[in-house]
């Protein structure tokens, strides 16, 4: 390292200056080689910076382009009543007036009919887009279901009434040749009625799986809307949407709470639900003789529906769903615990007539409460000893249920 540091000129010989030489080159290339390093280094730093910088451009457009849609005012939400001609359309706005207003380039003339929902804008009311058909019917809650997997034999008990509804449902839907040959137009419409828990809504979906028709369900309840003509149009869109759909079934639950007898009303609400109950009793009058949409109702206060919801031409079969008797609640039994593992010394039968007065939900609970015992002793088996207990359980709760609804009934 001395001679190495020494200056050429005071080098003597020629092996000290080609040694001197040599090391010099070596540092120089070692220095290379680090500099060279440090250059890649330098590039991949360069081309990550880059990319990011590429990223948070795109980041910083997106959230401009939120930031510009957040102070879009929102859309107002119309109806086209009329139509003038290709640029003008009279509609009426979801708050209640008309406005003659202009449409947008990007909306196409031939989608513009009466009777279609629309958005307008805040500002201008012009048109901005058409909304589709079944807009309202996925916002407000319908159910539709392609296929249900719900058959004939997940009920247990109802061998009569599976009987009547197949008649009036599923015979119209898959041979419909047969009332055309007798000459007589087959039922429109069918009324489940009875106690809660009996099956009315099983029985309902088990008809539209053996017909493998849509499945539309809704509760009469989801009908009735605050503003005035949102129910009717509710009930239009339901039956539209059905017929779009054919095969279906219409399925409306709890059918009570928009069907109830029409008496003087009292308020705006009351003249609203009657609104809607008409538009729903024209609906079911203008139903094709054999088309393939059925509807079913479904209500356990036959005694409060309006006459003219009740009369042939809208429900033309009327069937009742009572509580089951021992064999009915003895076949219910054999439904619920048909994937249970029991013990040999179960007897169904004796369970069926512990359960006086029970209805289908009830003993569906009464088998879940057996399983929940055996799994808490760890047996491998559901016993009787089990169903015993579970049956006691279910009496002491109904029974402690029965006396705090009495207490506070006594004490309002």
């Amino acid at each position: 390292m001395a001679e190495a540091a020494r200056h050429p000129d005071d080098m003597k010989t020629p092996e000290e200056l080609y040694r001197y030489l040599v090391d010099r080159v070596a540092g120089m290339e070692s220095q290379n080689q680090e500099l060279k390093e440090q250059i890649r280094q330098l590039e991949s730093d360069k081309r990550y910076i880059e990319t990011q910088k590429i990223r948070y451009e795109r980041e910083v457009r997106k959230l401009k382009s939120e930031i510009e849609h957040l102070k879009t005012p929102p859309l107002i939400v119309g109806t086209v009543t009329d139509i003038i001609d290709s640029g003008r359309v009279v509609v009426r706005s979801s708050a209640g007036p008309r406005f003659l207003v202009r449409v947008s380039q990007a909306v196409s003339p031939d989608s513009l009919k009466a009777g279609v929902r629309c958005t307008l804008n805040q500002q201008s009311l012009a048109i901005v887009e058409v909304l589709p058909s079944t807009y309202d019917s996925q916002v407000y809650g319908m159910e539709l279901v392609d296929a249900p997997t719900e058959t004939y034999e997940d009920i247990g008990g109802l061998e009569k009434q599976i009987m009547e509804i197949r008649e009036a449902v599923e015979l119209p839907m898959t041979r419909p040749d047969l009332f055309e040959k007798i000459g007589i137009n087959p039922p429109k419409g069918v009324l489940l009625y009875g106690p809660p828990g009996t099956g009315k809504t099983l029985l309902a979906k088990a008809v539209a799986h053996e017909t493998h028709a849509i499945f539309l369900h809704t509760v009469g309840s989801e009908l009735v809307q605050k503003y005035i003509g949102e129910g009717a149009r509710l009930v239009r869109e339901l039956f539209d949407l059905a017929k779009e759909k054919a095969p279906s079934i219409v399925f409306i639950d709890e059918i009570d709470a928009i069907g109830a007898s029409r008496t003087e009303a009292m308020t705006s609400g009351d003249r609203e639900v009657q609104r809607t109950l008409m538009q729903l009793l024209a609906a079911m009058d203008g139903f094709e003789p054999r088309g393939d949409v059925k509807i079913i109702g479904a209500t356990n206060r036959i005694d409060i529906l309006d006459a003219a919801l009740l009369r042939p031409g809208r429900f033309d079969r009327i069937i009742e769903i009572p509580l089951p008797d021992t064999e009915g609640r003895y076949s219910i039994l054999k439904v619920h615990t048909r994937c249970m593992n029991l013990s040999e010394d179960v007897d169904l039968m004796e369970v069926a007539r512990l359960t006086e007065g029970r209805n289908g939900a009830e003993l569906n609970a009464i088998c879940m409460e057996a399983g929940m015992f055996a799994i808490r002793k760890e047996h491998p088996q559901v016993d009787q000893e089990d169903f015993l207990t579970a049956l006691n359980k279910f009496r002491c709760d109904f029974e402690r249920d029965h006396r705090l609804t009495t207490a506070g009934v006594m004490f309002a």
